[in-house]
């Protein structure tokens, strides 16, 4: 009896029915806007605008489902998207890295932090698009150069939370772990990176939107394949539809990397109290 009456609560079935029909209410609501919205730009099209230049949504269909079928201009349209993909993977997994390290060590480190610190905002102020032009001068059109580019907008949206997170550490809890006998190397893995682990996972969100964003940059400066690439292009021959449609393949990546990166922060911090975890499913 003891044990039950120290079990967590499970949902029961009348709290879990209002919450199913508000995330079904949501998601209604959602594809309304959605419908309408096309639905209104299409008619516009039609009557109002020029569709040369604004083109419309079944424009955009067509466009994709002619790259899904016959092919690009520059081959098949899954060669430009696995391209721009592992170019963005790349750039994420080595940005996010270097931004979590970097972050964490200047954020225990105070001296260190306050030698560096305008180094690092210079860096960060520097024109993303200047660096995509001299890192194809540099490393040529291929992969290296489109890695680059996205290695740089990633680490500092993580190297900022990462250094911001490792400052936020409860100072109480390090002196107690060090009175303890705990070493630095303990305190970092035991105390510091876990209490920076929702703030890293904070940035690792939109980290991921710009891996793809530093990839698309660097193969509109200047690539032989990808979805920059196909935006160049269109933009060349006034494709409106075309640059839609690429733009629409790249937010459904980046919709799809958030859907994981969502998935995996859950499993890391379910030591959360629940209440984070209702917070965050109703932003």
């Amino acid at each position: 009896m003891q044990a039950d009456t120290l079990a967590p609560p499970r949902d029961t079935e009348p709290e879990a029915a209002p919450r199913r029909r508000r995330k079904g209410k949501l998601w209604g609501v959602r594809l309304a806007v959605v419908v309408v919205w096309l639905a209104s730009w299409e008619l516009a099209a039609t009557h109002w605008i020029d569709p040369f230049f604004y083109s419309k949504p079944s424009a955009i269909w067509d466009r994709l489902v002619d790259w899904c079928t016959v092919g690009t201009a520059f081959g098949s349209v899954w060669t430009q998207i696995s391209t721009t993909l592992q170019e963005a993977v790349l750039g994420f997994l080595i940005g996010a890295i270097a931004g979590v390290v970097l972050g964490i060590l200047l954020g225990r480190a105070r001296f260190a932090a306050e030698v560096a610190a305008p180094f690092i905002k210079a860096a960060n102020a520097v024109p993303r698009i200047v660096l995509a032009s001299l890192f194809v001068i540099w490393f040529g059109l291929g992969l290296t150069s489109k890695v680059a580019t996205a290695v740089v907008l990633v680490f500092f949206a993580v190297f900022f939370n990462a250094f911001q997170g490792a400052r936020e550490v409860d100072r109480d809890l390090v002196n107690n772990a060090r009175i303890l006998g705990a070493s630095r190397t303990q305190v970092l893995t035991s105390i510091v990176v876990p209490s920076a682990t929702s703030w890293i996972f904070a940035s690792l969100h939109a980290a991921f939107g710009f891996a793809l964003i530093g990839a698309v940059v660097g193969e509109y400066a200047g690539a032989d394949k990808g979805l920059g690439l196909l935006i160049s292009n269109a933009q060349g021959t006034f494709d409106a539809a075309g640059i839609y449609a690429a733009m629409i393949i790249t937010t459904v990546l980046a919709l799809s990397a958030e859907w994981l990166l969502t998935l995996l922060e859950n499993r890391l911090l379910r030591w959360r109290p629940p209440a984070l975890h209702e917070g965050a499913d109703n932003a």
